[in-house]
């Protein structure tokens, strides 16, 4: 029987295969990995970027996992996401990556909307309009003045994705004349 279950499980593979192949896709979603380099993953599998890599080892494993997960998308599996540029500044790693794109715009803007009083208590929420179970919020719990002008807050921002609850606390700062705060490098 076991042979009989592997035998249908390498056809499965290979109707995903066929189907990803047949499914026309944008020339950077082909040959993006083959055209700029990764960020180096850690002995944990996370990228520079906290994204998980540990299914990227290879380029021929990329480009395979690549078809594969966008037909597995395409038919609702679960994807890793990388985070988009307009959130840069705004998120960490470790909430974007666990996002789609159109959810990590809201908790950008749950973080700005929270930083915008520049009240410590100050929450915003957000929920995803694409998946069920997907939810945020971005909370401010401290405030402190800079010597040089900067005013600085730590937010706590809290995802909760199929159930999974993911909190990281980050410190954002805002220079004299910026429009914004931004994460605060180390």
């Amino acid at each position: 029987m076991g042979a009989k279950v592997l035998n249908i499980t390498m056809r499965s593979a290979a109707l995903a295969a066929a189907v990803a192949l047949a499914i026309p896709a944008p020339a950077h979603a082909q040959f993006g990995s083959l055209l700029r380099s990764k960020p180096k993953a850690s002995s944990s599998g996370k990228t520079a970027t906290g994204c998980d890599d540990s299914a990227g080892k290879s380029v021929g494993r990329s480009v395979i996992g690549g078809m594969l997960g966008s037909v597995t998308g395409r038919m609702g599996g679960l994807a890793s996401f990388l985070p988009v540029p307009e959130v840069a500044g705004l998120l960490t790693d470790a909430i974007a990556c666990k996002l789609e794109p159109e959810e990590q715009k809201k908790a950008a803007d749950a973080t700005l909307e929270a930083t915008r009083g520049e009240e410590v208590g100050s929450t915003s929420t957000w929920t995803s309009e694409t998946r069920k179970d997907v939810s945020g919020t971005s909370t401010v719990i401290g405030k402190t003045q800079l010597a040089d002008g900067s005013t600085c807050m730590n937010v706590n921002d809290v995802i909760i994705v199929e159930g999974e609850e993911t909190t990281v606390a980050k410190r954002m700062c805002k220079k004299p004349g910026a429009a914004r705060y931004e994460i605060a490098q180390a």
